[in-house]
């Protein structure tokens, strides 16, 4: 049970119901959504964030839409398929959620094509709409902003309904963690929950830069190309230890002292 403002809303617990992998993954996800919240990205009950079901490659774990993203706990998750059915999900009681349309367009392509990935989330920060509304998009103005110098960008088609755009997110999206949604917002994916969220607060931290730099009207510093290069380089995986795996960890322990509940 969730307790807020004085109404409590009532879902079942799913711990029971599932894989002790699958509980894992619905706490990491659930974490990420309290993170975000933490964090200033949220945006009310839009966006989300997706996780694969561990030994399920088809199945992913999305938010229930109506839900705010500091109230999602692990067993308010809803488990679908690539094609949107729903596999799973709690009694919510005198509420009948389910999933978002655009949501699940964008989430299930990257999942669908994209077996090595397990997490995917999308935000619309205004940092992140300011950019990605900029003819320049994000520039290589800070160290933070040098890890995505090759930052991938999707054109804007209007609300993400049509399956026939999936292809194009997907081309897009190429080999990158992160993506651009033109006039829209923010995309990371990662391995693990831990690496997309680093790659999203590092990717929030850049556009606010960016903007607070822009705002100044005066001449901004120019990297040499050489150093934007080698910079952009030290941050590869192949280079230096995963993303999250010491961040996350730690990420979880402050929401342990914050407030325990998204575990539940």
């Amino acid at each position: 049970m969730l307790e807020n403002a004085g109404k409590v809303l009532r879902i079942s617990p799913m711990r029971e119901r599932v894989s002790p992998a699958e509980w894992q993954a619905r706490i990491d996800c659930a974490a990420s959504y309290r993170l975000v919240a933490h964090y200033g990205m949220a945006d009310m009950m839009a966006n989300h964030i997706s996780v694969r079901v561990p030994g399920e490659d088809n199945a992913f774990l999305i938010n229930p839409y109506g839900m705010m993203y500091e109230e999602i706990t692990a067993s308010s998750l809803i488990k679908v398929d690539l094609s949107g059915a729903i596999l799973d999900k709690p009694d919510y009681g005198d509420f009948d959620f389910g999933i978002n349309r655009a949501g699940y367009v964008i989430h299930s392509a990257i999942h669908g094509a994209k077996h090595e990935l397990d997490c995917v989330i999308h935000t619309h920060t205004w940092p992140g709409m300011a950019v990605s509304s900029l003819q320049c998009g994000l520039l290589p103005l800070t160290q933070t902003a040098m890890r995505f110098t090759n930052i991938s960008y999707h054109d804007y088609e209007g609300v993400v309904l049509n399956l026939d755009e999936q292809e194009r997110l997907i081309r897009n999206l190429g080999d990158n963690n992160a993506m651009i949604l033109r006039n829209h917002g923010l995309l990371t994916v990662g391995r693990t929950v831990g690496e997309a969220f680093n790659a999203l607060h590092r990717l929030e931290l850049s556009c606010k830069a960016q903007l607070a730099a822009m705002a100044c009207n005066t001449p901004l510093v120019q990297v040499p190309q050489p150093v934007l290069d080698a910079t952009f380089q030290n941050y590869q995986p192949n280079v230096r230890r995963p993303y999250g795996v010491m961040e996350w960890p730690a990420l979880l322990r402050m929401l342990d002292r914050l407030d325990p509940s998204y575990a539940e």
